[in-house]
């Protein structure tokens, strides 16, 4: 691809120029579904995994910078890790479906849960915010770890200590059998 046509879909990208998606998918569509499918080995899940990966570039193509990387490395790095967060994705529903099929944990009894413990985002008032963000976007917004790093521009690895924190925090409120509760909810 020339330069040219790389600059031109850059500046489209920095303007949020609808353009410069279909000239992403024209240039590069078919090579980022092999990326996609290489690391998914399934067509229906690598189309998925390229959509998404085209939303992911669209919304941080203000973090795009020429002096770090061509713009094909780029896309490439989001378009594989994209389809790496797919494939664990599945793999951790896959592995949870297994185990509350073979597990009696879910058990709990009701005569421990109280009442005003079921009011969880009243409760999230009483900790940190820099805590209840997060257990909002995890919980409330049902977003997964990854998602919820890109979209509060916070690293993974903060979203998870806070996660844990957080749940730590409610834990107080709750008592024991609900921090159990939390914690088997977020196992992965």
């Amino acid at each position: 691809m020339s330069t040219l046509i790389e600059r031109h879909i850059v500046s489209l990208l920095a303007e949020k120029d609808d353009k410069a998606i279909s000239l992403l998918y024209e240039n590069y569509g078919d090579t980022l579904f092999g990326v996609a499918y290489k690391v998914v080995k399934d067509e229906e899940l690598a189309q998925d995994v390229l959509q998404e990966s085209f939303i992911k570039i669209w919304k941080k193509a203000d973090t795009y910078d020429a002096s770090k990387a061509k713009l094909f490395t780029w896309l490439f790095r989001i378009t594989r890790n994209t389809a790496i967060d797919k494939l664990r994705s599945l793999n951790n529903k896959a592995d949870k479906e297994v185990q509350i099929d073979a597990s009696n944990v879910y058990n709990v009894g009701v005569e421990s849960i109280k009442p005003e413990h079921l009011d969880i985002q009243k409760n999230l008032d009483k900790i940190e915010s820099k805590y209840r963000i997060v257990l909002e976007a995890l919980f409330f917004e049902g977003m997964t770890q990854q998602e919820a790093s890109d979209e509060l521009d916070i690293p993974l690895g903060t979203i998870k200590s806070r996660l844990k924190i957080g749940l730590r925090e409610l834990g107080k409120i709750y008592g024991a059998a609900m921090s159990l509760l939390f914690i088997i909810l977020t196992m992965p």
